[in-house]
């Protein structure tokens, strides 16, 4: 998962419902189909207007949720007319699709960031038995993850059977080359192109537009060209969602209402108290009569051209030392201290006749002798969406409908909240544990409802979890840990435990002709010291600040970029200041060769002085280790730093100042942003695999053939099936 300093960015997006193979997987009767049709018709007439929006910063853009639910009543009515002759044109079709197929079904569950070293000792001490069960039933391996070994990087290699070559993601973030500032690198996103001012109110004239910037098609989209329904569960950079024969819950880099990729708010009534906090905001609460008061910021204003935040207005009327009642938008909650509410619908009013709706957690952390309240990023509401977080756009109003409501941001566990000293360790657990169990309906609901054909689902805790706890897991960590450490020692194993429990019940659910993989994206070490590579450039004649300028300026701004020939964005990427591609570039095109090799050999082996140790293991040509159409949109250089070390978080916020190399003090204490070859994850399977040394490329393929379906000529994943093995699935 990324840094969280970059949770900043959000994204729309365009996506139509499909009767086809969609409806027929939601409600398998025509009992159901009518439910499902009554449903729709109550949203539509429960449902307020919306309109779109657009986000404040990346100027990122949020569609009303009355088209999606028109969609969805359109839908069902179409489901249910045609419901007779779609069932016996789906019935040809599946003993066509599946004639070749080796499988009823293929599972995939990802535990983002399992460790195999971890997995392996725990697995030795018996305390992960279904896992390895698995493992001897089957196959166990190391899984080569890719370069870099960031999450949306591995992810997007996962589906697509490619390096970052192929599909164009190479980090969290990616630089425009005519501003030098960070965006997301996996989506684009424009405002409409016109707008009608009325005064003082600003009218959108026509749709936002966003584009899903990573290529080549995922392996699900070409299983459904051939006839093969998959159901796909948060899986990361699937967002916007894409049209396919299928079910999808898009997964990271799915924004939160107000835009961004996670911003909390703390309200309290503490006064002396001055605090800036970089992942929220902080908001005072005000006391009239005994109650308390506050306003919840949501959307910018449609009438505001600075981006002023519209406003929910609460109070909160407590009830002794533990608890308060909570009024917002007509809503009474009971809040306890120490206890996070249910999620708790919440509508922003944007301008006449505009409103936009979330959804978001309540934690009141005291009453006295100041009073304390948390409340979590504000989720877009999967009930009445203000964008498409699905495919198709009633699959999320299903779920929501069938489980209840669930969190849709991308990065839901709220890391900055507990960096920043908002939740504390426990607190932040518990939220953790509330998604994963979430996360486990969800998977449960779509094994139920996908007899055949591909479920794939992804649990993001595991990942949270090892970024935040590691620093109980080592003494002499320079990470911060609570006094009382006991609760805490053992959260990264415990966190493990939990998904071994899910795989054993999983197996349970499975039939003979199931084959299931559990896989991780990228395994993890400590993050002790940081590196700060624009300090480094600095300190080396690389890059020049402007005169007079400190550096502490964010994302560059302090640079000097005539006299600049190379600089660094992200967590793993180096650019050279190249003429004509870089607005002030000052390399020559024809000096790049030579600059990028001096680059790579003054940074291979750096070493760490204060420490005795190696920073960064290698950096490499960006374009030599990922070749592809996409490979001129990545870094000129990829960092591989070594165990124990990370881009600092200076350099994540793009700051030239302090020391090159620098402790690590922050709760987020573990991370996988090294050098691949150091981070590997795991790959466990039902099937005997042919390769000792699998790789996250081959997963694709894979699959594929497992449905008799060939490979497109761009993955450059391999199959992973043994000869013999072939066709052999899961058995007790």
């Amino acid at each position: 998962m990324p840094c969280p300093c970059v949770q900043k960015r959000s994204a729309d997006c365009r996506s139509r419902a499909r009767a086809r193979h969609t409806r027929a997987r939601l409600a398998r009767s025509g009992s159901a189909l009518a439910a499902a049709f009554a449903t729709g018709l109550l949203l539509l007439l429960a449902a307020p207007r919306a309109h779109a929006y657009i986000g404040p910063g990346a100027g990122f853009a949020v569609l009303g949720s009355f088209l999606v639910v028109l969609a969805a009543v359109a839908l069902g009515g179409l489901v249910l007319i045609t419901w007779p002759l779609r069932f016996l044109l789906r019935s040809r079709r599946r003993r066509r699709a599946y004639a070749k197929s080796q499988v009823d079904r293929v599972v995939i569950l990802g535990f983002d960031g399992v460790d195999p070293e971890i997995a392996e000792a725990m697995m030795a001490a018996g305390r992960l038995p279904n896992l390895a069960r698995l493992r001897e039933s089957g196959a166990f391996a190391r899984l080569a993850t890719s370069c870099p070994a960031m999450s949306p990087v591995a992810w997007s290699s996962f589906m697509t059977g490619t390096s970052p070559g192929r599909h164009g993601i190479f980090d969290f973030l990616h630089r425009d080359p005519r501003t030098y500032l960070p965006d997301l690198s996996s989506a684009e996103i424009r405002p409409p192109r016109r707008r009608l001012k009325l005064g003082g109110l600003t009218i959108p004239l026509g749709r936002p537009t966003i584009r899903l910037l990573r290529r080549s098609k995922p392996f699900w989209a070409v299983l459904g060209e051939h006839g093969i329904f998959s159901a796909v569960l948060r899986v990361p950079i699937t967002f916007p969602p894409e049209r396919f024969n299928g079910l999808l819950l898009s997964g990271m880099c799915v924004p939160d209402l107000r835009g961004t990729q996670g911003s909390f708010t703390f309200f309290t009534t503490r006064q002396e108290e001055s605090l800036e906090h970089i992942g929220g905001e902080r908001l005072s609460l005000t006391n009239e009569n005994g109650r308390l008061h506050g306003e919840l910021p949501g959307p910018p204003l449609v009438s505001s051209d600075s981006g002023e935040a519209s406003k929910a207005p609460f109070r909160l009327r407590p009830g002794g030392d533990d608890g308060a009642q909570l009024e917002i938008g007509g809503e009474h909650i009971d809040l306890h201290v120490g206890q996070y509410s249910d999620w708790v619908p919440v509508g922003f009013r944007l301008g006449p006749g505009m409103r936009a709706n979330g959804i978001c957690r309540f934690y009141l952390r005291q009453l006295a002798p100041d009073a304390e309240l948390y409340v979590s990023p504000i989720n877009i509401d999967p009930e009445r969406p203000a964008l498409p977080v699905s495919h198709p756009p009633a699959y999320s109003i299903y779920l929501s409908k069938r489980l209840g409501r669930y969190a849709t941001l991308g990065l839901a566990e709220d890391t900055w909240a507990l960096n920043e000293s908002v939740l504390d360790d426990a607190s932040f657990l518990e939220q953790c544990a509330l998604l994963f169990d979430e996360r486990k309906r969800m998977l449960w609901n779509a094994l139920e409802t996908t007899r055949s054909g591909c479920v794939v689902c992804v649990f993001d805790t595991t990942d949270r979890i090892q970024h935040m706890f590691w620093r109980y897991r080592e003494s002499g960590h320079p990470a911060p840990v609570e006094e009382d450490a006991s609760p805490f020692t053992e959260a990264v194993e415990q966190s493990y435990e939990q998904a071994d429990e899910v795989v054993g019940e999983l197996m349970s659910r499975l039939g003979d002709r199931d084959a299931l993989f559990v896989m991780s994206d990228h395994g993890f070490k400590s993050f002790r010291r940081g590196v700060n590579l624009n300090v480094w450039l600095q300190q080396e004649g690389y890059l020049h600040l402007k005169d007079g300028a400190s550096g502490e300026a964010e994302w560059l701004r302090d640079v000097d970029w005539e006299r600049t020939r190379a600089y660094a964005i992200g967590l793993g990427g180096l650019y050279l200041n190249i003429r004509g591609r870089e607005a002030q570039g000052s390399v020559a095109p024809d000096e790049a060769p030579q600059l990028r090799a001096e680059l790579i050999e003054k940074l291979t082996g750096l070493r760490d002085e204060a420490n005795g140790a190696v920073a960064i293991e290698r950096a490499l040509d960006t374009a030599a280790v990922n070749p592809g159409p996409y490979a001129d949109s990545g870094p000129d250089l990829t960092i591989g730093y070594g165990v124990g070390y990370r881009a600092s978080w200076g350099a994540a916020q793009g700051q030239v100042c302090g020391a090159a190399i620098e402790d690590n003090e922050r709760r987020w204490s573990g991370d996988h942003c090294l050098d691949p070859a150091l981070v590997p994850g795991v790959l466990f399977s039902s099937l005997r695999l042919g390769s000792d040394d699998p790789s996250i490329t081959d997963l694709a393929p894979t699959v594929l053939e497992l449905f008799g379906v060939a490979a497109p000529a761009y993955m450059q994943g391999r199959s992973l099936l043994a000869g013999e093995e072939k066709g052999t699935a899961l058995s007790d």
